[in-house]
């Protein structure tokens, strides 16, 4: 068992090594569990603004009449692209309009993991984490929103159903994308890429949206801009990665067991913002895209037993155990 350990180990290090080779330096993955109190502005006006903006240049090229699929690519084109990180992403990272919460790879929820737990997060660190039509968001979900979004629509135009689409996006939490190489299958992308489908398919259709029309119509051979576009039609808490936990590999899950409870304080101070809204309609809405819950690692359920009603005053969770987990790391 330890020579197996240590070949895993190993094994992990140099896919890292590998990726770190020929990529260049970003934040896999991102933390909403820490500094999540700090008060910080929302960038849903910025983002907005830089999105309707990028597809009103998208409109004013389209040529030659209703084509959906070239329309799309414009919006990928303008917001997304052939980056490690997508053009929007690095525009919130960079832009001193967006406020960021005040952690780094130092100072994340993942400090102190080993290199086979964590893999390329290891050498890459966390992408930062703003705040989006009032929710904590890390700075990938924007990137998975227009390019993996993009990836479903894609496939919807070619005839997928959505059942087959969404496996599209369980596939790569697995691997290249996910788990693989990051020791995490993260549910959050997952609802973004979602959004990001759901996105591209209200620029031209009706109700996608609930209540409203689509973003786009096409006369006389041109594109025009119906109405504008806002992150609040889809983003929610879902997004964020400590109310929705990640499905995560076992040496990664004992970490996150052993250091989460650090955190009850902050649990304690504001309970409310460690639960999301809306929680049950939003596990109907995705019941079907491939979440792995992972409620063990929600900081209600690691605090509970250090909060519940008459426990004593500091009384901890306890050791090696998120309360709340069934024990076995990775499954709540």
């Amino acid at each position: 068992m330890a020579r197996g350990g240590r070949s895993g180990r190993a094994a992990g290090a140099a896919l890292a090594l590998l990726l770190v080779a020929g990529a260049p330096g970003r934040g896999y993955e991102s933390d909403q569990y820490t500094h999540r109190l700090e008060p910080i502005g929302d960038a849903q006006p910025v983002l907005d603004r830089a999105v309707n903006e990028a597809l009103a240049r998208v409109a004013e090229r389209q040529r030659g009449g209703e084509d959906r699929l070239a329309f799309a690519y414009g919006v990928w084109g303008e917001l997304g692209g052939l980056h490690w990180v997508d053009r929007i992403e690095r525009f919130a990272m960079r832009s001193g309009e967006v406020e960021k919460l005040p952690q780094k790879r130092w100072q994340s929820v993942y400090k102190g993991a080993p290199v086979w737990a964590t893999r390329v997060n290891f050498f890459f660190g966390v992408g930062r984490t703003i705040r989006l039509a009032g929710t904590l968001v890390g700075s990938d979900k924007l990137g998975h929103f227009f390019s993996q979004g993009l990836k479903y629509y894609r496939s919807h135009q070619a005839g997928w159903s959505e059942e087959r689409v969404a496996g599209r996006g369980r596939f790569n939490e697995r691997w290249i994308f996910g788990q693989a190489t990051t020791s995490i299958y993260s549910n959050a992308d997952l609802v973004a890429n979602w959004e990001g489908y759901r996105f591209y398919r209200s620029l031209f259709e009706d109700g996608i949206v609930p209540g409203k029309g689509p973003i786009v119509r096409f006369e006389a051979g041109r594109a025009r801009i119906e109405r504008p576009f806002t992150w609040s039609d889809h983003v929610n808490d879902f997004w964020d990665e400590a109310l929705n936990p990640s499905f995560m590999s076992p040496a990664l899950a004992r970490y996150l067991t052993e250091h989460l409870p650090g955190l009850c304080e902050d649990f304690r101070r504001a309970p409310a913002t460690f639960v999301p809204a809306g929680e049950q309609e939003l596990r109907r809405r995705y019941a079907e895209i491939g979440l792995r819950e992972n409620l063990g690692f929600r900081m209600d359920r690691v605090c509970a037993e250090r909060y519940a009603p008459g426990a004593a005053p500091g009384a901890a969770p306890e050791p090696g155990r998120a309360a709340g987990s069934s024990g076995r790391p990775g499954n709540p």
